[in-house]
């Protein structure tokens, strides 16, 4: 079985682009050092700042991003895949996408993927988010071909609709990948075992590189990098929330033979949901 060696990038990111440039650019390194040949940094890899004006003076366009065009070159100097997990990127109107690169070993950009589902929660504590003030959602769901397997993208709370990955996993994809910023709280309750769901529940590989600790906008993120197989097994973590790389070596065919011993997504039927309410019609029906 044939193995392709992965590392997922934890950071902790914070509002000045060109030191989360250099720390990418370190990280990814670091990772092809220890022989990496496919690097995920996490969500908002370029920037975590709060507020929708102090993150305009900070974004740029695709064209003119400086961690874009640093990520194809580092995937051409290094000759490996560099999937830039996402950053913030300027659009037209003042919005902003959270948008993820996936470059190839020759620099060229593969793919690109706009975060689908927005982060609008109330939680616990007064903790409350609301990303589609800010951020454009996608549109599209992205499976990339690559030499070694089919991957899906997605980012962060996206995690949380598994109709996403099972339409990568019907279209294909063998590895599914889930970059994320995921805060402390939803993380320590959550990460875990969505990870491994979505694994099992497709019979995929689930790579998951994360943001972690306190960043400089107040923001506390969980960590825990991860690197899941098809049966839901953790194969590799960062068991903590401070910036580092993690290595596995994957075996892509496993999906297949997941997926041979639970053929859940060929097995899966249509159905309807029917509402049957009940009225109580006297005092008879009342149980003693």
């Amino acid at each position: 079985m044939s193995t392709i060696r992965v590392a997922a990038l934890q950071m902790r990111s914070g509002e000045n682009p060109q030191d989360n440039l250099a720390t990418f650019e370190a990280l990814v390194r670091e990772a092809a050092g220890k022989g990496a040949a496919y690097v995920q940094s996490p969500e908002m890899t370029g920037i975590l700042v709060r507020g929708r004006e102090k993150l305009a003076e900070r974004v740029y366009a695709q064209s003119d991003d400086p961690l874009v065009r640093r990520a194809g070159e580092l995937a051409r100097e290094l000759s490996l895949f560099v999937h830039l997990g996402s950053t913030a990127i300027a659009l037209e109107g003042g919005k902003v996408a959270n948008r993820s690169f996936l470059f190839g070993p020759n620099g060229a950009l593969i793919a690109t993927y706009d975060k689908i589902h927005m982060f609008d929660v109330d939680l616990d504590h007064g903790e409350s988010w609301r990303e589609s003030a800010t951020y454009e959602p996608g549109t599209r769901a992205v499976v990339a071909a690559l030499p070694f397997a089919r991957l899906g993208l997605a980012v962060c709370y996206d995690l949380r609709f598994p109709q996403l990955f099972r339409a990568q996993a019907l279209a294909g994809a063998e590895v599914l990948t889930v970059p994320a910023a995921f805060t402390r709280q939803t993380g320590e309750a959550h990460w875990h075992v969505l990870i491994r769901a979505r694994a099992i529940e497709n019979g995929a590989w689930v790579i998951a590189a994360a943001q972690g600790g306190l960043h400089e906008d107040g923001r506390e993120t969980f960590g825990h990098s991860l690197v899941v197989d098809p049966w839901g097994r953790v194969i590799a973590e960062a068991d903590h929330d401070e910036p580092t790389v993690i290595v596995a070596d994957i075996h892509p065919a496993a999906s297949a033979e997941a997926r041979r011993k639970i053929p859940n997504l060929k097995n899966a039927r249509d159905f309807t949901v029917n509402e049957v309410v009940y009225e109580q019609t006297g005092p008879e029906e009342v149980m003693p």
